[in-house]
């Protein structure tokens, strides 16, 4: 399979959020963290850019592990690849031993070769099988959650996931079709969400399908519950100056990271005091202003990186424990 395709998003401005935590000149060696390996495009770059630099990176999806490690290999011990979700990270450091990192990098959403390999079900422009889980081992697929999950829920998870305006209806001719026959394929799933959307509905926002689509894949693989607890433990891996950088691609995760990090840079000391005691005082520093976006250039020769968000902090002060 060819890797050429694979054009990592925003990774100039990935690589000059980081810098100044990974150009360390101690003698001890800078570690970063790729949380989201994928196809290691963002990791391979991390290696090239800051060669005093070990790098872990992390993946639930063994496809993405085999094929990055293969790419990654010139790099030697250099590189630690580790077989897990991101919020294991805490975990995955206290195994190797490393009780804090200078960098920590999330690349969120589906990598490009899940939604290019077809017979995993991400992508609603070709016809596959309903899966749609990253690691492929566990976990329910789509089509079971499709099939088996009561109606309310499902309206829910339409609306929560997919900030789906018409999940009522779709959820109603999902229920009616699977009595029928159990959903298996997506085609069959698009050609239904576009024959149950009113005209007005349909001339917006792209293809029909998007948002349910966008629904079932954080269903399935638990992906906002999973960010809920990864970006804490990842700002909480940060050693004092070391960086964090998350590429986000809809506004649930983008949320979620600008939640962790707005809290992260507040002052938490009651209102009144006349001087703020260290306790009190921000942990992280905020390197972006709001969330920054891709260029047009970047769009016009990546058309994923379209719906990026990119959020950047540093840590600036240890827990008081």
């Amino acid at each position: 399979m060819s890797q050429t395709r694979h054009v990592p998003v925003m990774l100039q401005r990935c690589l000059d959020l980081l810098a100044p935590a990974l150009e360390v000149t101690s003698p001890q060696q800078p570690v970063v963290v790729d949380c989201t390996l994928g196809l290691g495009g963002h990791s391979e770059a991390l290696l090239a850019a800051f060669p005093s630099a070990r790098l872990i990176a992390l993946d639930r999806d063994k496809e993405a592990l085999r094929l990055s490690g293969q790419r990654l290999a010139p790099y030697g011990d250099r590189a630690t690849l580790v077989h897990a979700v991101y919020d294991e990270l805490p975990e995955v450091l206290a195994r190797l031993g490393v009780p804090k990192v200078q960098g920590v990098l999330f690349d969120l959403g589906v990598s490009s070769m899940q939604l290019d390999e077809a017979d995993r079900g991400f992508a609603y422009a070709q016809d596959a099988p309903l899966d749609m889980r990253m690691d492929q081992t566990t976990g329910i697929s789509a089509a079971e959650v499709l099939n088996t999950y009561p109606p309310g829920e499902l309206v829910r998870i339409l609306r929560a996931y997919g900030e789906e305006k018409q999940a009522k209806r779709i959820v109603s001719a999902i229920v009616r079709e699977r009595e029928k026959e159990p959903f298996s394929n997506s085609a069959r799933l698009v050609e239904l969400i576009r024959d149950s959307l009113p005209q007005a509905a349909k001339r917006t926002g792209g293809n029909p399908a998007k948002r349910t689509f966008q629904a079932l894949r954080i269903e399935v693989n638990g992906e906002l519950s999973v960010l809920e607890r990864a970006i804490p433990a990842a700002v909480e891996a940060l050693a004092v100056g070391g960086r964090i950088a998350v590429l986000s691609y809809h506004s649930l995760e983008d949320r979620l990271v600008k939640q962790v990090f707005a809290a992260g840079a507040a002052n938490t000391a009651p209102p009144g005091l006349p001087v703020v005691p260290e306790r009190y005082q921000p942990r992280l520093k905020l390197l972006t202003r709001g969330a920054e976006l891709p260029t047009e250039e970047e769009v016009a020769e990546n058309r994923r990186a379209a719906p990026a968000r990119l959020r950047g902090a540093q840590r600036i002060r240890e827990e008081e424990r």
